[in-house]
């Protein structure tokens, strides 16, 4: 059955260099953050999100060495690679995705993933076979320095822990035609009196705390805006299939919660599966099965996508 779902994937892999030309990457779903963050004062208050006793000042903050962990009776203890990475090898796993494995907009949901899933992603990312259509992104980057470094012991052991966390109800979907203006940073973050303005073809997804995602509180999820009518369409593409490719339930489920090594799309950003669907499509990602994506992924628009990653995010995980 392996050999047959792989020998799939080379045949759709070669078929894919006759593509078409790229597309042109949204700047809302690839965001490139303009400038550096601020050094330090010399003198930093202690910091504190609600429900919880930890302190934490602005340098501890940007230690990729530590992962902030401002709830740590909120999930298991963590492996070391999880919170403190490899020292100067590579960063802690859990700075980014959080230590209760929930992760951001700019990266990826890993809570309830598959350890296998996640360690052929991490040999993906080492062996080149997966980057961001958008060179600039800094997460893929990190990623890759991640995977070249990190032993596979430690990789498993991230993978592991990763894969006991139960997925939660992190990212709300809300329909609306209007939407808060807007600025790049890490990831998309409200302007202050920025007003309003209209969604067009978008996923907008910002914190629901925009101080508490500051300050990585993995007790502190998102609001995805989504285009009125988009979660009604991307079920019916969902359910029905895109392109003459197969409906993505042959491989998902049923419920979209994953099969075995096939992720779960259920419950996670629509901002990161629209991002993944154009990385899929550019060919970005061009890992183990990624091939099995093709003929569904080819011919989808954004408009297309947008609907998708509405819907797949309106599930319960």
């Amino acid at each position: 059955m392996r050999s047959t779902l792989l020998g799939l994937g080379l045949v759709a892999l070669m078929g894919s260099a006759a593509m078409s030309a790229e597309p042109e990457l949204p700047p809302w779903l690839f965001i490139v953050p303009p400038v550096a963050p601020a050094a330090p004062k010399p003198e930093e208050p202690v910091l504190h999100v609600p429900n919880s006793t930890v302190g934490l000042t602005q340098s501890q903050l940007r230690d990729l060495h530590n992962a902030p962990d401002w709830h740590p009776d909120g999930h298991p203890k963590p492996p070391a690679s999880v919170m403190h990475g490899g020292h100067t090898e590579y960063d802690a796993c859990g700075y980014c995705h959080l230590p209760n494995g929930q992760g951001r907009p700019e990266n990826t949901s890993l809570a309830g993933l598959s350890a296998s899933y996640i360690i052929q992603q991490v040999q993906d990312y080492k062996n080149g076979l997966r980057k961001s259509s958008e060179p600039r992104m800094l997460p893929p980057t990190y990623m890759a320095a991640v995977s070249r470094n990190a032993p596979d012991a430690d990789v498993k052991a991230a993978a592991e822990y990763f894969e006991s966390l139960k997925p939660m109800v992190w990212v709300k979907v809300v329909e609306t035609k209007m939407v808060p203006k807007t600025q790049a940073g890490a990831m998309l973050m409200p302007v202050a009196g920025g007003g309003q303005e209209p969604i067009g073809d978008r996923i907008i997804e910002v914190p629901e705390n925009v101080e508490a995602t500051t300050l990585r509180d993995d007790h502190s999820g998102f609001i995805a805006y989504v285009p009125v009518g988009a979660i009604k369409e991307g079920e019916k593409l969902v359910k029905s299939g895109i392109g003459g490719g197969a409906a993505c339930k042959t491989c998902h489920g049923d419920d979209m919660r994953g099969i075995g090594p096939v992720p779960r799309l259920a419950g996670r950003s629509p901002t990161y599966l629209a991002r993944t669907m154009f990385d899929f499509k550019t060919g970005a990602r061009a890992g183990v099965w990624s091939g099995l994506m093709m003929p569904t992924i080819t011919n989808m628009t954004q408009h297309q996508m947008v609907a998708v990653a509405a819907y797949l995010g309106s599930l319960k995980p």
